[in-house]
């Protein structure tokens, strides 16, 4: 039974998640976190991390984390392919629809008509991982509440990123590197 659940809520994910990995994490909460109780919220904050840390697209990387610890090899399998399948099936239609209809401006409207609503999924779906990593679960969302070592490391990194344009994957090691010493000077304190 519990093959088939991780089937279905991962078939919903892979069926609606228009627009990538990041529009999908909204759909990928609903179905671990509120659905059916699978991780806490500071579980899928560490899942998001894991899978952009792992090669291939955020929501087939939770599926897989999500299965593989909720009923092993099986479900891992289970969840994934409920994740994958409206993926194969709907890219193959739309890419016969596409190169049969591409010029037509009624596919180019509903094309440019998602685009806002998939922006408004990413950023929902930022502000949310970005609160829970900078407040504790539970806690009020004020200044003093912050996790003031997570928000310089969002900072520094946020700076490296958009300023310095370093490369994703450094940034990550630094923010690491930084975790790792802002760890020891509190300890050490």
């Amino acid at each position: 039974m519990i093959y088939l659940q991780l089937f279905l809520s991962f078939l919903q994910v892979g069926a609606f998640s228009f627009g990538g990995g990041y529009a999908a994490m909204p759909l990928i909460r609903e179905q671990v976190i509120t659905a059916h109780s699978w991780l806490s919220m500071e579980e899928f904050t560490d899942l998001i991390t894991i899978s952009q840390m792992t090669p291939g697209p955020i929501a087939i990387n939770s599926a897989t984390f999500v299965g593989l610890k909720i009923a092993g090899i099986g479900g891992a399998l289970a969840a994934t392919a409920g994740c994958i399948l409206p993926s194969c099936i709907l890219v193959t239609l739309l890419a016969w629809i596409y190169l049969k209809y591409r010029k037509l401006s009624l596919l180019q409207g509903i094309l440019k008509s998602l685009r806002p609503a998939v922006v408004a999924m990413i950023a929902a779906s930022g502000l949310t991982i970005l609160i829970s990593a900078l407040w504790e679960e539970g806690s009020p969302m004020r200044l003093a509440a912050m996790k003031a070592d997570t928000a310089v490391i969002f900072l520094a990194a946020l700076y490296l990123l958009r300023v310095k344009k370093l490369d994703a994957v450094l940034v990550m090691v630094i923010s690491g590197v930084l975790e790792i010493l802002l760890s020891a000077v509190v300890n050490f304190l």
